[in-house]
C-alpha cells in the first residue's frame, strides 16, 4: 500500500484550539490514524511532552509512525489497541494519568477508499469492514448468518435504517441463492429492497453499511467504555475532545457529558457541538458530518 491516500483530519483548527496543548504535556489520541492530528498537536507539547496514540489498524500505525518520525524533544508511543483499552495501554508505558484525551471516531479516507477493506458499498471487495485484521468476524459473517429479525434490528438501531425490515428480508431471500460476500452485491441487494432514491443524496446502503461496521467493530459499546473510564486517568483540569460522525454516537457523548457535569466531574465547553465551516466542509465532504465536544475535568473532583 505504497500510495495511500492522505487523510484530512476534520475539524483540527478547532481541536487545537480548545485542547490548547502546553510544553510538557502528555496526550493520549485514542484513533491516531494517519498522525493527523497529531502532527499538529505533538509540536505544542515539546519539549517534555508525552504522546499516547492508538489504533486498531496497522496500516494506519504505519503511516503514522512514518509521519511523526522520533522527535527529540518527545516521546511519541504508538500502539495497536483499541482505544476502550486505553488504561492497560497506559499502564503498560508507566502513565499514571494525562492532560489530554482526543477520539475522532471517523473511517480514515485510506481505509474507505481501499477495496480490499470491503468499507464502501461503491468499490467491490470482500465484506469485511474490520479494523483489526486479527479478528475473526466479519460483515460477510453477519449478513450471511443473522436471521430476518436479527438484521433488521441491527440495521434499525445501529443506523436508524426507515427500511430495515424490507431490506433484512431481501437479504435472507438472496441468501437461497448463495452466500453475500462482496460489497457490490450487498449493494444491490440492498438498492432493490427499496423504492427509488428521487432527489436523495444518500445512497441506499449508506445505513446498512454504517450498522453493519458498527457491529463488527463493536464501536457503540467501545465508546462507552472509554467515557466510563476517562476521568479516572485524565488529571484535573485535563481536557476530553470527542468528534463524532453520526447522531447515536454524539447522543453517547452528550448523555455522558451532561451526567458528568451533574456530578460535579465535568464541565463542558462547548455548549454546543462544533461543525466545520463552510470553507472545511467544500475542501473536505467527510467533515460535513462531524461534530466535536470538548470537556474539561473539574479540579478537586472524583
Amino acid at each position: 500500500m505504497c500510495c495511500q491516500p492522505v487523510h484530512q483530519p476534520v475539524l483540527l483548527a478547532q481541536v487545537v484550539g480548545l485542547l490548547s496543548p502546553q510544553p510538557g504535556q502528555t496526550i493520549l489520541d485514542g484513533t491516531v490514524g494517519q498522525g493527523g492530528h497529531a502532527a499538529a498537536l505533538l509540536p505544542l507539547i515539546m519539549p517534555g511532552g508525552h504522546y499516547i496514540g492508538l489504533d486498531l489498524d496497522e496500516q494506519m500505525l504505519k503511516a503514522a509512525r512514518a509521519r511523526l518520525g522520533e522527535p527529540r524533544e518527545a516521546v511519541v508511543e504508538l500502539a495497536q489497541a483499541n482505544f476502550a483499552e486505553f488504561p492497560e495501554v497506559l499502564r503498560r508505558a508507566g502513565v499514571a494519568g494525562v492532560d489530554h484525551m482526543l477520539l475522532d471516531l471517523g473511517v480514515n479516507s485510506a481505509q474507505l477508499e481501499d477495496p480490499a477493506r470491503g468499507f464502501s458499498f461503491d468499490r467491490d471487495g470482500p465484506l469485511d469492514m474490520r479494523f483489526d485484521q486479527r479478528q475473526e468476524l466479519r460483515a460477510m459473517d453477519l449478513v450471511n448468518r443473522l436471521s430476518e429479525r436479527e438484521l433488521a434490528d441491527l440495521f434499525y438501531y445501529n443506523a436508524q435504517e426507515p427500511h430495515s425490515r424490507k431490506i433484512a428480508k431481501r437479504i435472507c431471500q438472496a441468501r437461497h441463492q448463495g452466500r453475500i460476500t462482496t460489497t457490490l452485491a450487498l449493494s444491490r441487494v440492498i438498492e432493490s429492497a427499496q423504492p427509488p432514491r428521487g432527489g436523495s443524496r444518500i445512497h441506499p446502503a449508506t445505513r446498512v453499511f454504517q450498522a453493519l461496521r458498527i457491529a463488527v467493530n463493536q464501536e457503540l459499546d467501545n465508546l462507552k467504555r472509554f467515557l466510563s473510564q476517562a476521568a479516572e486517568f485524565l488529571r484535573p483540569g485535563g481536557k476530553l475532545a470527542v468528534i463524532s460522525f453520526h447522531s447515536l454516537e454524539d447522543g453517547i457523548v452528550k448523555r455522558f457529558l451532561r451526567a458528568a457535569r451533574a456530578r460535579g466531574v465535568f464541565r463542558e465547553l462547548t455548549e454546543r457541538p462544533v461543525i466545520a465551516d463552510p470553507q472545511e466542509r467544500e475542501a473536505n465532504p467527510r467533515s460535513r458530518s462531524a461534530k466535536l465536544r470538548v470537556a474539561v475535568r473539574v479540579e478537586g473532583s472524583g
